[in-house]
């Protein structure tokens, strides 16, 4: 697979960055961290658009910056487009002529015409209608067309949707996760919302004080950082891949089969047979000795205990537990994991409520 290698290096006031990847030009590549961590300021060198940062960047064998060589691509010759956080249209062209305009600054050749990227992202309504007039959702779905529209070879999108609330953010992710697969075009997607990442990206880089801290699969790379994630201890969880097996009218419930166990959550508006990712986190995990009765909870697993790392200067303790073939955390007080004298290799049966799973 061909791939983006990018060595920047550099210092911007107080801050510096030193990254060295290599990732698969293709898919989505989650850039997540903290405020401060340098995901933008990546971003930017990648563009070109930070000429303070110097190193080596590669993609597909074409080489866009080598500092000792003294090459340096400019950012209009890279073919990288750009989602910035606010979307930065014309407000003197409509929807349609932003639209135009990028086609008419597009290199030559073949590729997406407007019909395409006004399908994808549901555009039609809005051709005719002014910029100022649309709303923050509807600015950024225009300003995503139009970085496609110029025909990129590598999108960037930095905390696109960053001004918008929680419900109309999920209403627009949808629409990235379908961009690569669709329009074969790779992304490299900032933010620091566990939630985005665990349902866009096919990998993830974090960041940390502009240096890489962890790199791999998302469901790898968010088990594995435990507690250690941006938005505090108790955001530690897995991302499971399952797969829905029924609905529930008369409750609003869907059940999701992950390998052989099934979990119940509230109402998912996709078919059976669809393919979705569930997130849990640690926080979200009960555990039980012996099996319980007389419960609201839906989700009671037997499950096996395979590691167990309690924080003796702290009050918690962090399990992973083995349910069939589903991994889980679990995030328990230290004194319950004393009274349920629970070790590596205890049975147990985990805990998950419905409304919890994101």
């Amino acid at each position: 697979m061909s791939e983006l290698h990018v060595e920047l290096r550099g210092a911007l006031g107080d801050f510096r960055l030193d990254v060295s990847e290599s990732l698969p030009a293709a898919g989505i590549t989650a850039i997540f961290g903290p405020s401060g961590a340098g995901k933008s300021t990546l971003l930017r060198g990648i563009a070109g658009l930070a000429p303070d940062l110097h190193g080596r960047i590669v993609f597909r064998e074409q080489c866009w910056l080598d500092s000792e060589r003294g090459i340096y691509v400019p950012p209009h010759r890279r073919g990288v487009g750009f989602v910035f956080q606010d979307a930065r249209l014309f407000a003197f062209r409509s929807v349609l002529g932003n639209l135009r305009y990028a086609l008419r600054r597009a290199p030559p050749g073949p590729g997406l015409g407007v019909d395409d990227v006004v399908s994808a992202l549901d555009l039609g309504s809005l051709l005719k209608r002014a910029t100022g007039e649309l709303s923050g959702g509807e600015r950024q779905r225009v300003a995503i067309a139009r970085a496609l529209l110029a025909r990129p070879r590598l999108l960037l999108m930095d905390e696109p949707f960053s001004a918008n609330d929680v419900s109309r953010r999920n209403e627009l992710l949808p629409y990235v996760r379908a961009l690569a697969e669709r329009f074969d075009v790779p992304v490299l997607y900032v933010s620091h919302a566990v939630e985005e990442v665990a349902y866009l990206a096919d990998r993830m880089v974090v960041l940390r004080r502009g240096v890489v801290h962890a790199r791999g699969a998302v469901d790898e790379v968010l088990e594995r950082l435990g507690g250690d994630l941006p938005d505090g201890p108790f955001e530690a969880g897995v991302l499971l891949h399952g797969m829905v097996r029924d609905h529930d009218d008369r409750y609003c419930l869907t059940s999701v089969a992950v390998g052989a166990q099934t979990l119940v959550v509230p109402r998912l508006e996709v078919p059976v047979g669809a393919a979705v990712r569930l997130r849990v986190r640690a926080r979200d995990v009960s555990i039980a000795a012996v099996a319980p009765v007389g419960l609201s909870i839906r989700n009671v697993l037997p499950a096996e205990v395979i590691a167990v790392a309690a924080d003796i200067e702290g009050p918690y303790a962090e399990l992973t537990l083995l349910a069939g073939n589903m991994r889980l955390r679990a995030r328990i007080t230290r004194a319950a994991l004393d009274d349920l004298a629970v070790a590596t290799g205890s049975t147990v049966h985990a805990l998950i409520k419905s409304v919890t799973i994101e």
